[in-house]
């Protein structure tokens, strides 16, 4: 089965690009197995997903209705899986949660953990949307139920995960190596690469003293043919010497003639001879040189050209894998900082502290912790301290001017207006509000089932802080300022399942919210300061 899915994500990410859906449908007139239809079905989904939603839908319902009447649950949990992401583009929530619901059914059915994870997120976001965290909660206890009953616990997939992470560690060490190994292998191609130019200006030097020896040798066959002249002018003069002795060879026998004729002839073909001699000789010198010289360039140029098309290629595959660490490295950057302070500390090895003069702090405490860790085992402890944090990163992730800054124990911090652009402390009461919320839901759920819960105290305080990174090694994004004791003293001085804001941050949100004054009450160190409940937010039609 396994094989089977495999084979069809395959098919779907190379052939749906590959073939049009005019195509795809052509093929699926004419398919007979139920695998193939199956299969067709879904890239027909696929392919018309960006194009055509009503038939991007068509397709993604038969593929379902397929994959169902064979009795393929994983096949089938993959189309609903579509068909919900189709409705999402859509904006249609009820239909969304309901075919996410049917995928979990049926991705657990056919034990795709993947799909079941990513499945239970888009539940989870869809219930945070509605500002149902209790929902949201549920949703994913159930899945982590699910997992730890089919023996993968979450402690599992963080052993997995670090093991993950230990691998690429180890990985990205090698490559570093590696780098630094190519790195060496650069510079001795750089020394190959002057070593050859060395070469390349003796080979010119070399050729400049064979053009040389070439001009020498012309002007000697020059000489050459200058001598010859001469031979021709003495043959001359040997002609008219005959003809002025032609008296005298009168008078000799003809042996003797014939003789000092025959030995005359001799000495010309031996001058003959030797000149040509001469001249071929030095031909063969030239060719033989310039031929030895193009050779010898000719295999120099070519180790030249593979050495450095391997080198090259070798650099491109390096830096592709070092590029994908790169970026790896950068999410978990952005994971622990905020977008700006991350950038700056990439760029620059260090972030500078930032003043930021409106900025508003929240922070909540736990009432009685102490008591219900005596009450709680260490694992149902940190289970419901979890659940709660949890909770309160969804709600906060949906205020984008708000930023996390950590938690300390059982107390959670986070602040608003850490940015260059003004805002106001609107968005972090709403959070508030919505964490007080939960926490209710969270109650009325753990008395029904006889457990203990948490109450919270919330603090709210606005004014200026200052910002910035600290540490070395594990380093950590904190604020600084009065604004931050201020914030604590609120909390302190709240009571529980309220939010307790101070006058600064009244004034700011008056208008739109409903606020209890408490008067003016003593906070630690500070005398007595006034102090307001928050209780609700006006109507839109309300608000002043």
């Amino acid at each position: 089965m396994k094989y089977w899915i495999i084979l069809i994500f395959l098919l779907v990410g190379g052939s749906a690009f590959s073939q049009s859906a005019e195509e795809l449908e052509k093929q699926l007139a004419e398919a007979k197995d139920t695998k193939e239809r199956i299969t067709l079905s879904y890239e027909l989904a696929e392919a018309y997903a960006r194009t055509d939603a009503k038939k991007a839908l068509e397709y993604g319902r038969k593929t379902y209705e397929l994959a169902t009447s064979a009795k393929n649950n994983s096949l089938a949990a993959q189309a609903a899986f579509l068909i919900s992401e189709l409705y999402e583009r859509q904006r249609k929530e009820y239909e969304t949660g309901n075919w996410l619901k049917t995928t979990v059914n049926l991705a657990k059915q056919a034990s795709d953990g993947n799909l079941i994870v990513k499945a239970v997120q888009k539940q989870g976001r869809l219930a945070a949307r509605d500002n149902n965290h209790r929902k949201a909660a549920q949703i994913y206890e159930d899945a982590f139920n699910y997992f730890s009953s089919s023996g993968t616990s979450m402690g599992d997939l963080e052993r997995r995960y670090n093991m993950q992470k230990v691998q690429i560690e180890r990985e990205k060490r090698e490559l570093e190596a590696q780098r630094a190994q190519l790195e060496e292998d650069v510079k001795t191609l750089m020394s190959e690469r002057d070593q050859l130019s060395s070469v390349n200006t003796r080979l010119s030097s070399q050729q400049e003293e064979l053009v040389k020896d070439n001009q020498r040798k012309t002007q000697e066959v020059s000489a050459k043919e200058k001598e010859l002249a001469t031979v021709s002018q003495e043959k001359a003069k040997v002609s008219a010497l005959a003809e002025e002795k032609e008296a005298q060879v009168k008078q000799l026998s003809r042996d003797a003639l014939e003789q000092q004729a025959a030995v005359d002839a001799a000495r010309a073909q031996v001058a003959e001879a030797q000149l040509a001699n001469e001249r071929n000789r030095n031909i063969l010198y030239l060719t033989g040189g310039g031929a030895a010289f193009l050779l010898l360039l000719a295999l120099l140029t070519y180790g030249r050209f593979r050495s450095s098309r391997r080198a090259k290629k070798t650099l491109e595959e390096k830096n592709k894998i070092i590029e994908r660490e790169r970026e790896n490295s950068e999410n978990l950057l952005l994971n622990i900082l905020p977008q700006p302070i991350a950038q700056e500390l990439k760029e620059h090895g260090k972030a500078r502290a930032r003043r930021f003069d409106q900025a508003t702090v929240l922070l909540t405490d736990f009432k009685n912790f102490t008591r219900m860790s005596e009450r709680l085992s260490p694992e149902e402890l940190v289970d419901e301290l979890d659940k709660c944090f949890k909770a309160f990163d969804f709600i906060i992730q949906q205020y984008p001017d708000i930023e996390k800054i950590k938690t300390i124990g059982d107390a959670y911090m986070c602040a608003s207006g850490l940015s260059n652009q003004q805002t106001y402390p609107d968005n972090i009461i709403k959070a508030a509000l919505e964490m007080q919320q939960f926490l209710d839901e969270q109650r009325l759920e753990n008395t029904r089932l006889g457990k203990p819960f948490f109450e919270a105290r919330i603090g709210i305080h606005t004014g200026p802080v200052v910002a910035g990174v600290v540490g070395v090694k594990k380093f950590a994004y904190d604020i600084w300022g009065d604004t931050v004791n201020i914030a604590a003293r609120m909390e302190a001085s709240c009571e529980e399942g309220q939010i307790n804001i101070s006058q600064t941050t009244y004034q700011w949100v008056a208008s739109r919210f409903e606020c209890k004054h408490r008067g003016k009450v003593e906070a630690k160190n500070m005398g007595a300061i006034d102090m307001y409940y928050v209780k609700r937010a006006y109507a839109p039609a309300m608000a002043v």
